[in-house]
């Protein structure tokens, strides 16, 4: 099988591309999970990757576990404990790898995102949708619960009201409806979708790596922080970042009324 993920390097951003539309981009009975955790520690360790961009080849973004690997549960008659580990072991290291990522990453949703699917998608920070994604927390079709951390991520993402609704009733959202509840920042014509994840990547890029990184490590931070204790990171995030080089650099260009050159 051809690996799932494809990565394309553009100066500061690099664009990764599930690339197993056959199997319509599933996470689960492949290689997905590992390839997905290598590249997250790759991308944590080089300082000039500013920006992350999320896409799929073919119609669909990801339908999410490979369904038909699920009649392995009953034909082998696995045990509970068994089924655990086997999650514990596979699809839940993609939130703890991809959430936990430091560098900004824009999920460009070129379809139906189901599932699991719909998960990944809200491992990243911003999500831009084509006109003809759509989107869904359809595990209770299936009879099975969100075993990858869909109840953790989709209610920060629309509210908890929403997000019992679309588990609930595992019905579909248009990408209008995803925009309307705030699961999407855009709606796009589909043929500019990826063009315009790019431009949206390039206005992120164009900003210091190490105040990017420290910045959505502070808004992930203070989703589950008092106040008291995010400020006390904040305060010592901001004495390191008073002394970088691009700090300097950005306040002299500003006194100078130049633009920054950021190294």
């Amino acid at each position: 099988m051809n690996s799932f993920l494809k990565s394309e390097r553009d100066s500061a951003t690099l664009t990764l591309t599930m690339s197993q539309p056959e199997t319509r981009n599933a996470l689960t009975g492949n290689t997905a999970v590992d390839e997905f955790v290598a590249v997250c520690e790759a991308i944590q360790r080089d300082p000039s990757i500013r920006v992350v961009i999320l896409t799929a080849e073919g119609p669909v973004f990801s339908s999410g576990g490979n369904v038909k690997a699920m009649q392995r549960y009953a034909a082998e008659q696995l045990a509970p404990d068994m089924i655990r580990e086997e999650y514990r072991n596979g699809i839940q290291r993609l939130p703890k790898a991809l959430y936990h990522l430091d560098v900004p990453v824009i999920a460009a949703v070129n379809g139906p995102a189901i599932g699991a699917g719909l998960d990944l998608a809200c491992m990243c920070d911003i999500r831009i949708a084509s006109e003809k994604a759509t989107f869904a927390e359809s595990f209770v079709k299936l009879g099975i619960v969100p075993g990858d951390g869909g109840a953790w991520l989709l209610p920060r993402v629309v509210g908890l009201s929403k997000a019992s609704e679309m588990a609930f009733t595992g019905e579909a959202l248009s990408a209008q409806e995803a925009l309307a509840c705030g699961l999407v920042s855009r709606v796009v014509p589909h043929e500019t979708l990826l063009a315009q994840a790019r431009a949206l990547a390039a206005k992120i890029a164009s900003n210091p790596g190490t105040a990017l990184r420290m910045t959505k490590r502070l808004l992930r931070e203070g989703q589950g922080s008092t106040l008291e204790s995010l400020l006390e990171i904040s305060a010592g995030y901001q004495a390191i970042a008073h002394i970088t080089a691009d700090h300097r650099e950005a306040v002299a260009a500003f006194i100078e009324k130049r633009a920054p050159r950021f190294t």
